[in-house]
């Protein structure tokens, strides 16, 4: 029961980042519409606004990736899966997620630290006039994310050890799972 709890311990973390990437894409709506509304109404263009654009969109997709992989969201290759049993589809996503999914999240997140972090120390800016000033923020959602992703992963990895063990089918029916 330990690991079932566990997992649905992390499975709530990657539920709470959906809802993050959710309430980033209102956000983001508002956002265009101001843009929109400036640029058509008032013929005025903000350059910070715009890049706040592409700022939001990218933690949207980025923090949104966890959620996926908690609900069944990601890319596999349905065609096979699908005709797969609890069991053979519990066997292909933890396989795939420590072989795959769990390096390449820890390598990336890895990297993105330094990334993020050479871009503070060096007080990276936007290279436009009237730009966001701290390119820093936007650079340390890929390692949070990436980090998360791995979260995920082991999320995805004791889900597929409970089906397997036949503890928990959860996440493996034609039924996102519901919290």
């Amino acid at each position: 029961m330990f690991l079932v709890s566990l997992e649905k311990t992390l499975g709530r973390y990657s539920l709470w980042l959906g809802r993050l990437s959710a309430l980033l894409l209102i956000l983001l709506l508002c956002n265009v519409f101001y843009n929109v509304l400036m640029r058509y109404a008032f013929n005025h263009v903000s350059i910070g606004m715009q890049e706040l654009e592409w700022h939001l969109y990218s933690a949207i997709f980025l923090l949104g990736i966890p959620f996926g992989l908690q609900t069944g969201g990601h890319v596999r290759v349905d065609l096979i899966y699908e005709r797969l049993s609890v069991r053979g589809k519990a066997w292909i996503d933890l396989a795939g997620s420590i072989l795959f999914l769990i390096p390449f999240t820890l390598l990336v997140g890895w990297f993105g630290v330094d990334f993020a972090k050479e871009a503070y120390l060096l007080g990276e800016t936007s290279g436009d006039p009237g730009g966001l000033p701290a390119r820093w923020i936007i650079k340390a959602v890929i390692p949070v994310a990436f980090f998360s992703m791995t979260i995920g992963g082991i999320g995805m990895i004791l889900r597929s050890i409970n089906a397997i063990r036949g503890v928990s089918n959860e996440g493996f029916d034609h039924e996102p799972i519901q919290h």
